[in-house]
């Protein structure tokens, strides 16, 4: 399909992208020199706010001779949700081959993962009546898209208003894989979302993250949870502190922190993953992952199924009260520029990071086409009229 093509030719720049990335690493990983002008963005039709950035969105359809600039007309989010439930029945695929087998099926996982997932997506379309589908970034199952012999569904969407969501990925390969990923844009300093799930052997492994909007330093905390004062970083060093105060007085509270701790103490059979402080993770990883990360590994029965799900339809609301309150919202001016400038950075860090973990589940080429397809436009960290 076109949009399979599309995916091709993202997925090469991608490629390079991470490269380069690797190369430049250094310890400062959230410097960037922002490239483009004014009047390239009025060349192709874009916004520009006021503090001097275009949209990245423009909800007029466009017919351009570049399809990689044409806009097709986005059906309703009732019409998407419409879609979704009926797919299910309408898609002509072949039956799903499940990767796993073990206590319980991995197919029967993943589905209820995904039907739950399917209502957590209606639930913040409800509350965020700006969320949008983009069917150019979206696959069906049966579009021909997929993993290790798998069919992929990718439901994307973002809201490019006041809500200022950047990206959306309600992610899908069955048998195998549940991801939910929600990117913000710059008008706000609420936490991107993380969830995953991943199955494979008999085994369930669980991701979730709520991400930092503001670098605190937090690849520098050693295994015992220290953090490098002033005397290694100077007067960095308070900076860093004082993004990690933000964070853990609006989101990381302890509200949450009880939350993930009382899940994953009932959850059977569970070991840890490496996370920050830990010898085992890529410079990517150290670099994009929250100080509450939770990356474990279970057996996969039908309790640890359910308290998962149950978990991940709590952060997500979670996320949803936070994305709603607008007492989250940047100034305007240079604090949304500065968000604009991390966030960039950050997300083509994230799409590094995600790479090497699809590669590593479906194979070079499949989890590569994954990754490009999940990570969604890079270029769209800022997104909507809001500035």
């Amino acid at each position: 399909s076109s949009s399979l093509a599309l995916l091709t030719m993202v997925l090469s720049s991608r490629l390079a992208l991470v490269a380069l990335l690797l190369s430049s690493y250094n310890v400062d990983a959230f410097t960037v020199v922002r490239s483009g002008s004014s009047s390239s963005a009025v060349a192709l039709n874009q916004h520009i706010g006021s503090g001097g950035m275009a949209d990245t969105r423009n909800p007029d359809t466009i017919q351009h001779e570049d399809p990689r600039k044409s806009i097709s007309a986005a059906p309703s989010f009732e019409e998407y949700l419409k879609q979704r439930a009926n797919e299910g029945t309408t898609a002509a695929t072949a039956p799903p081959k499940p990767i796993a087998e073990g206590d319980f099926d991995a197919t029967a996982a993943i589905t209820a993962m995904e039907t739950s997932q399917t209502k957590t997506v209606g639930d913040i379309a409800s509350a965020i009546p700006d969320l949008a589908p983009k069917p150019d970034q979206s696959y069906a199952k049966n579009d021909g898209f997929t993993a290790m012999g798998n069919a992929v569904s990718i439901q994307a969407s973002d809201a490019p208003g006041p809500a200022n969501v950047a990206w959306i990925s309600d992610l899908s390969v069955d048998g195998a894989l549940s991801s939910l990923t929600i990117f913000n844009g710059p008008l706000s300093d609420v936490p991107h979302l993380i969830q995953r799930c991943f199955i494979n052997e008999g085994m369930l492994h669980f991701f979730l993250d709520v991400r930092p909007r503001a670098y605190g330093a937090h690849d520098l905390r050693d295994a015992d949870g220290n953090y490098p004062g002033p005397e290694t970083l100077g007067r960095k060093a308070f900076e860093y502190s004082g993004a990690r105060k933000d964070y853990d007085t609006k989101f990381g509270t302890e509200e949450l922190i009880s939350l993930l701790d009382d899940t994953v103490a009932k959850l059977e059979g569970v070991t840890k993953n490496p996370g920050l402080g830990d010898e085992g993770l890529s410079e990517l990883e150290k670099v994009t992952l929250g100080p509450l990360a939770v990356d474990i590994s279970m057996p996969l029965t039908s309790d640890n199924v359910d308290s998962i799900i149950g978990l991940r339809e709590k952060v997500a609301s979670m996320w949803l009260g936070w994305a709603t309150d607008d007492s989250h919202a940047h100034r305007p001016g240079a604090p949304v520029n500065s968000q604009y400038v991390y966030d960039t950075k950050y997300r083509q860090n994230c799409y590094g990071a995600l790479l090497d973990k699809y590669v590593g589940y479906f194979g070079q080429a499949d989890g590569a086409k994954l990754a490009a397809a999940d990570s969604g436009p890079l270029d769209e960290a800022y997104v909507g009229g809001g500035s």
